[in-house]
């Protein structure tokens, strides 16, 4: 079993004990708020531009970006961002909050420290976490809401991708779904760390959301073993399961990121 010092990142390491606790030698501190009771949340701004992109095309930035974040350099021990992305992914839930720009919007977060990644005219830039209520002006700005994309068809994922399957049997806006496929890259590096494999294959391999017909399957498989070891073992998958703040019921499984095909 894994210790957090291997091949876990600061940013990724709190997580496994919760989301694949038989992997770990350390015993889930549990769901509790902070203790300093500061809730804390990385920001995901989605590039819109009047020439909207397509949905599936911004949730694959939008899992990228949230993911690279977590294990960029500057993120590590000695970093500028540990102290702030080590208080968030420590905190309990990796709380996101989704924000809309373009045009000057959208070129002023760029001075604001994070990553942005994806496709001309369809990148996600996420930023720092930090305490929900201390966003820059810049940020604070940006609408929550109010925009949505028309469902496209994904199409089967490329050989190798990384997928991560969404679940067909509940509605998420745009700014709900890009947050929980965020969650799902790093939840899904997050397994395959702790096995002792490079948490960056999943961004090397490409993340790819989409849709699958085995997901009645799947839940079956977590209803029977809560923890998600059967899932991952016999299924290769890990879910998100939702707090519940917004839009869904606490514990929903909103999707589940599946490892990359060999």
């Amino acid at each position: 079993m894994l210790g957090h010092g291997e091949a876990l990142t600061p940013a990724l390491a709190p997580l496994a004990a919760r989301v694949c606790p038989w992997l770990v030698d350390t015993p889930a501190p549990g769901w509790d708020e902070p203790e300093d009771g500061v809730a804390r949340a990385m920001t995901l701004v989605l590039r819109l531009e009047r020439d909207a992109p397509a949905r599936t095309t911004v949730l694959e930035s939008a899992a990228a970006a949230a993911l690279a974040l977590c294990l960029d350099e500057r993120a590590a021990p000695g970093g500028p961002w540990f102290e702030a992305v080590d208080a968030w992914a420590g905190a309990g839930r990796i709380r996101k909050l989704t924000r809309r720009a373009r045009t000057a919007h959208w070129r002023a977060v760029q001075g604001i420290d994070g990553v942005t990644l994806g496709p001309d005219g369809a990148e996600v830039r996420a930023l720092v976490p930090g305490p929900v209520d201390e966003v820059p002006h810049e940020v604070r700005r940006l609408q929550i809401g109010g925009t949505e994309l028309p469902a496209d068809q994904p199409g089967p994922p490329p050989p190798g991708a990384a997928v991560i399957w969404l679940n067909p049997e509940v509605e998420q806006t745009l700014g709900k779904a890009a947050a929980q496929v965020g969650h799902a890259s790093m939840i899904l590096a997050t397994v395959l760390a702790a096995e002792g494999a490079d948490p960056a294959v999943v961004l090397e391999a490409g993340v790819r959301p989409a849709v699958s017909e085995d997901w009645a399957r799947w839940c079956r498989a977590l209803a029977d073993d809560p923890s998600g070891r059967t899932a991952w073992e016999e299924h290769g998958v890990a879910p998100v399961r939702d707090a519940g703040f917004t839009e869904v019921a606490p514990g929903t499984v909103t999707c589940m990121g599946a490892r990359p095909a060999s």
